[in-house]
Order: C-alpha cells, then sequence, then structure tokens
C-alpha cells in the first residue's frame, strides 16, 4: 500500500502520517492521536454506547433490503436532515457528551459543525466500504472531522484517478480532520477484519449547508 510517495511537505520526516497537517495529492489532513486522554476516551466510549440512540439501517439492493454491515445514528440542529445510499437520517438533538467532544474539535477544525454522523462498529466483522463524503449539502471542499473511541481500526485512503492508497491505524481517542480537495479525489473505507476486535465508536462531524 503506498504511501511516502504520496506524502508531500514533509522534507526528510519519512513518518507517516505526522501528527499535525499532512499534505496529499489533491487534499491535506490533520492526525491527531492522542487528542483525548484515555480516561476521557474511555468516558465517552462508555457513554456513547449506552446514549446515543443506535440505529440498524438498510439499503435496497436489486428489490432486497440489506443490513449496514454497522449501527448508525445521526444528531445534530434540528433542521439538517442527510442523505446518502438511498436513505435520509433526520436528526436527533444533540446530547451533552457529543457537544461536548465536538466544542473541543472545532477549535482544532476551525469550522463550527451542525450535524455528526455516528458509526458503531461492533465487530471485524462490521465495515464501511470505499466511498466519498461529497454530497452536494456538504457543499465544496467539505471538512469532515472524524473521533475515534474504541479499538484500533485500519482507515484506508484511495485516490480516484491514479488508485494509489494510503492506511492510517485510527486508535483510542484519536481525531482525522480531513479537508481541501480530499472528499472530491479520495475515497475512504474502514475495511472488515478476521481478527477478534473489540467495539469501535467513530463520530464524523460535517457542516450541512
Amino acid at each position: 500500500m503506498a504511501q511516502l510517495d504520496m506524502f508531500g511537505g514533509n522534507g526528510n520526516d519519512n513518518t507517516f502520517p505526522k501528527t499535525g497537517l499532512n499534505k496529499i495529492t489533491n487534499g491535506e489532513f490533520i492526525y491527531l492521536p492522542n487528542f483525548f486522554s484515555k480516561s476521557e476516551s474511555d468516558f465517552y466510549l462508555k457513554a456513547l454506547t449506552e446514549k446515543v440512540l443506535w440505529k440498524q439501517e438498510s439499503m435496497n439492493i436489486y428489490g432486497k433490503n440489506i443490513d449496514f454491515p454497522r449501527l448508525t445514528a445521526w444528531y445534530g440542529d434540528n433542521d439538517k436532515p442527510y442523505s446518502f445510499s438511498g436513505i435520509t437520517l433526520s436528526p436527533t438533538p444533540w446530547n451533552d457528551e457529543i457537544l461536548a467532544i465536538k466544542n473541543k474539535i472545532e477549535p482544532e477544525s476551525k469550522v463550527v459543525f451542525n450535524s455528526v454522523l455516528l458509526n458503531r462498529y461492533r465487530s471485524g466483522s462490521d465495515s464501511i466500504s470505499w466511498h466519498t463524503d461529497a454530497e452536494k449539502e456538504l457543499g465544496k471542499n467539505p471538512v469532515i472531522a472524524s473521533a475515534n473511541f474504541g479499538e484500533t481500526r485500519k482507515f484506508q485512503l484511495r485516490h480516484r484517478i491514479t488508485k494509489e492508497k494510503l492506511e492510517i491505524e485510527l486508535k483510542h481517542g484519536s481525531v482525522l480532520i480531513m479537508q481541501g480537495e480530499l472528499q472530491h479525489f479520495w475515497q475512504h473505507q474502514v475495511p472488515k477484519s478476521s481478527k477478534p476486535l473489540k467495539e469501535r465508536i467513530n463520530l464524523t462531524f460535517r457542516v450541512i449547508l
């Protein structure tokens, strides 16, 4: 899986990804591996598991309803629904824990978010396939901030034209902020794993126009 050949602007530093701003072809992201302390991360993992109104969504494929391989939830301002994969989600009002996470991330992203999509990966069998967050309601060059709690999972990026790939292991308490042209040129996924993995909860904060 290609890494350093797509990684620019770091001189002789071969670390990938580095903490802070990482510039890649047609995009950039901010990587903050220890943004939340372990105690904060443990607290949020437990609170989100217990308090979020998780749903098993499905999509219709050739006349059959197929369950998403994960649980999802959509929280945010009450006038900001979100449509993807043939479904439309109406927002649940913010809860205290999600607002606290949002408020801590916003100074780093320099964006005030109005919505968040939560994904709950119950085991290594849960996943999300290649996609972009480039729906028209997200606007041009959207900023997407991803907070991660629980099991470390591989997060993969694939350039839509060159097919080059990057891989980041997102661990408990890490934050990844995708910005610039990234959503228009790069797909991303969390692949399945045959390893006996524990739960992971991911929050992707965004602005719905």
